[in-house]
């Protein structure tokens, strides 16, 4: 019995380890196509960025004092009911009762990342499982621009960077209170963090002068945060004629006076006058952008033009000067003697021969009625003179009758006292 008993030890003991493997592994498989959330126990999928801490609960639905125990990812047990066995520190118990068991992990290293089973002794045993996934945040995003100093109308690039992340970080640009549309590019680093490079590019105008570029960075780990940058944009002069005296019409011996505003970036160190096509009289005083003529007189009509420049171009901007009579016959309208806009405004005549001709018109149908009426009135008197006349004898009493307007039958008495 002793040899052959030594000799069948030892195979009966590879055949029990053998055995343990076999059903090590098939529990494995098994718990591997538990699902996530089984019929009594529950628990939650937990994000957290690095270094901070995770909380892992597993819960119960109608617990029968089974016993509740969570394991890591290596299936080394964390706790089993309010007990330790693993030596990690970071784990602490948060709270346990029949129906919870739920803890802490501090201090989130990328280590830490995996799936947490929450398990419950019945027959047969229940699993739940709890992914932590952590989360690191990209470095400060920074910008790089093709172009420091930007001329109008000119296309730049700028780039925007955010390295070091896990997930992958999205990009947006944003150019004052418009959004732009980057090209992302994502790398995959050895150590399974994301850097994500935007590229960016757009035409620029002298509005855009000052106007802030702002690359914002989204990621779950941080909230706002972005670079901004603003640009700087050159552009020609913007050149404008004020007039300063008079406000308004230009009259014989009045003076004038013009400043020219001229701005750009760089600002026109000097601004020029001239007259198109003819000299500036001889007695013009030119200071800087002003310009003042005395005595004005209509000689010295004309466009007046002011030209201001810069390493960017050239700009000018016209004034049409006409000088009105010092007692005009007619006042006519103010108007702004700016370019195209200065010759004189011409009474309608139009207007004028209209009235005239109403006023004729009028005239001479009163005349006509007048003349009509005292024709009438006259003819009725020389019938009233001739009446009785033809029933006269004679010429004599032709008169008679007429002046008297009686026939012979009357006669006139005549009484003498």
């Amino acid at each position: 019995m002793g040899p052959r008993a030594l000799i069948q030890f030892p195979l009966r003991l590879d055949w029990f380890w053998s055995c343990q493997r076999t059903l090590g592994s098939s529990m494995d498989e098994g718990a591997a196509q538990e699902p996530v959330v089984s019929q009594n126990l529950v628990t939650d999928d937990v994000a957290v960025v690095e270094g901070e801490t995770a909380i892992i609960s597993c819960r119960v639905k109608d617990n029968d004092d089974s016993v509740i125990q969570l394991l890591n990812p290596n299936r080394q047990t964390i706790y089993f009911r309010d007990m330790r066995p693993l030596k990690d520190a970071r784990f602490q118990l948060v709270n346990f009762s029949d129906n919870e068991l739920r803890v802490s992990l501090s201090n989130v290293s990328l280590s830490d990342e995996g799936r947490y089973v929450c398990q419950l002794y019945t027959d047969p045993p229940q699993e739940a499982y709890a992914d932590i996934t952590v989360l690191i945040p990209p470095g400060n995003p920074v910008i790089e621009s093709k172009d420091e100093v930007l001329s109008e109308g000119n296309e730049t690039e700028m780039t925007c960077t955010a390295m070091s992340s896990k997930p992958a970080a999205t990009i947006r640009w944003m150019k004052g209170d418009k959004e732009l549309k980057g090209k992302p590019k994502v790398e995959l680093s050895y150590d399974k963090m994301y850097t994500v490079t935007s590229r960016v590019t757009f035409a620029v105008s002298k509005e855009d002068d000052g106007v802030p570029v702002i690359c914002i960075v989204d990621h779950p780990a941080v909230k706002d945060f972005l670079a901004r940058k603003f640009l700087e944009v050159q552009y020609k002069p913007e050149v404008k004629i004020v007039v300063e005296f008079p406000q308004g019409l230009t009259r014989e011996g009045e003076n004038l006076e013009l400043t020219c505003q001229a701005k750009g970036k760089p600002q026109p160190q000097r601004v020029n006058w001239l007259k198109v096509d003819d000299d500036v009289p001889t007695h013009a005083v030119i200071t800087g952008g002003d310009l003042y003529i005395e005595n004005l007189n209509k000689s010295y009509n004309g466009t007046y033009r002011c030209v201001a420049s810069n390493p960017l171009g050239e700009s000018f901007d016209d004034y049409v000067l006409y000088v009105y009579d010092t007692v005009p016959s007619a006042e006519p309208a103010a108007h702004d003697s700016r370019a195209g806009e200065g010759a004189p405004r011409t009474v309608d005549h139009a207007v004028i021969g209209g009235v005239v001709a109403v006023v004729v018109f009028a005239m001479l149908c009163l005349l006509i009625v007048l003349g009509r009426y005292f024709a009438r009135h006259k003819g009725t008197y020389f019938t009233h003179e001739a009446k009785g006349a033809d029933d006269a004898a004679d010429a004599d009493t032709a008169i008679i009758n007429a002046e008297g307007g009686h026939t012979n039958s009357d006669e006139k008495k005549e009484y003498y006292i």
